[in-house]
């Protein structure tokens, strides 16, 4: 759910009408699972969205789809922007997770990576959420961005844990050249951290949050026992899964689809797919009706990417290596044979000699011969520190 204004969903007519036609979207899409096991709202300012917009689009899925009484419902909000009616709605609604857009815990930090909330709003927000009866609650933080010190990282770090989060994921910034953001800060030059500062945050945290009794379970995200993200291990995992709305990104079917990014593209694709201009999911062979941007629209969907293996074992190493469980080497030889998993352990001989991937708890295995069972992983912190040099060099190999 794509954010503009700040103002309440229920007093937008934008935002409305973006409800309205997303729902529209979600009732002309064929149903493929029984029931829906994980719902997430995010991307843009999800929290600007009624209480009753969202148990409307809640209720439209579970028309079309079902979606299961166990089910995990979590949705992003950032502080500042809902009041304890709006976020007693949400919980009432059906959201059983909240994910908190903290980002820092220093006033002037929160200014320079464009935050509009302040700290006594991140206190406020956090109240107000467990007084509306939520117990999973996420918090995220950023590291490395501009004028950060390692002590007010490990700072953050501290005041999160004292708020005693379910969940926590630290994310590295990430600079986009085409931003304002990329336009004004420039990898590796100050007032941006150093490299070595970074990776030194990256350790802290691995560090404090671990000796604090969270689970390390994936690169960026650290859970108290039984509250990982189930919705985000679909990704992970590489399961399909539906995407709705705008920007929305879907897998179908062995398709990475994505739909229109711009608002009234993907009003107009909408429309077209009620007309039967674009056919539905699983509606037969895809065929090209135009372009959006560099984007085919090919059967209602949005292909972005085309891999050389369908269920793609690139998509199944660069995902499932994210994971601190790794991935299953009999399940991988099952399910690609086992000369495509001997070229994988082939390509990643160096880094298992540097000791940042692992097979069990074997970070220097006396043979190079492919082992028959165990759990290859990156290890803990060095090898999730440094997965980028290690997924560059698995997909130079078999892109």
């Amino acid at each position: 759910m794509g954010g503009g204004d700040r103002i309440n969903g229920g007093n937008s007519g934008t935002i409305a009408h973006y409800v309205e036609v997303l729902c529209q979207e979600i009732r002309q899409t064929r149903s493929e699972d029984s029931w829906l096991e994980t719902v997430f709202f995010g991307g843009g300012t999800p929290s600007l969205l009624s209480a009753e917009q969202l148990s409307r689009i809640l209720d439209m899925l579970n028309q079309q789809f079902g979606i299961s009484a166990q089910a995990e419902i979590s949705m992003e909000v950032d502080p500042g922007t809902f009041d304890p009616a709006q976020i007693a709605g949400y919980r009432s609604a059906g959201v059983n997770r909240v994910s908190l857009g903290v980002q820092a815990f220093q006033p002037e930090l929160l200014r320079v990576c464009g935050r509009s909330h302040t700290i006594e709003d991140i206190y406020m927000a956090v109240e107000l959420i467990r007084q509306a009866g939520f117990t999973n609650i996420n918090l995220d933080l950023i590291s490395g961005l501009p004028h950060q010190t390692l002590e007010q990282w490990e700072a953050s770090l501290q005041t999160a844990i004292a708020l005693v989060p379910t969940h926590l994921s630290c994310y590295d910034l990430t600079i986009e050249p085409i931003t304002a953001f990329g336009r004004q800060y420039k990898p590796g030059i100050q007032p941006l951290p150093t490299d070595e500062t970074t990776a030194d945050m990256y350790r802290t945290a691995q560090q404090t949050l671990t000796a604090a009794g969270y689970k390390h379970y994936e690169i960026s995200n650290y859970a108290k026992p039984g509250y990982q993200c189930r919705h985000n291990r679909v990704y992970w995992e590489n399961r399909p899964f539906y995407g709705f709305g705008m920007g929305a990104t879907s897998y179908l079917g062995g398709d990475r689809v994505a739909r229109p990014r711009k608002t009234w593209e993907y009003y107009e694709w909408v429309e077209k797919m009620g007309s039967g201009e674009v056919g539905r999911w699983g509606d037969g062979e895809m065929r090209e009706i135009g372009r959006w941007g560099d984007e085919r629209i090919c059967n209602s969907k949005f292909k972005i990417q085309n891999s050389k293996f369908p269920d793609s074992l690139l998509d199944t190493l660069m995902l499932g290596l994210r994971l601190a469980d790794g991935l299953e080497l009999a399940t991988l030889i099952e399910q690609f044979g086992r000369e495509a998993i001997a070229q994988v352990w082939k390509c990643l001989q160096p880094y298992v000699q540097k000791g940042w991937v692992e097979v069990g708890s074997a970070r220097s295995p006396s043979s190079q011969s492919l082992p028959d069972i165990g759990r290859l992983r990156l290890t803990d912190p060095e090898g999730f520190l440094f997965s980028n040099v290690v997924l560059v060099s698995l997909f130079e190999e078999f892109e």
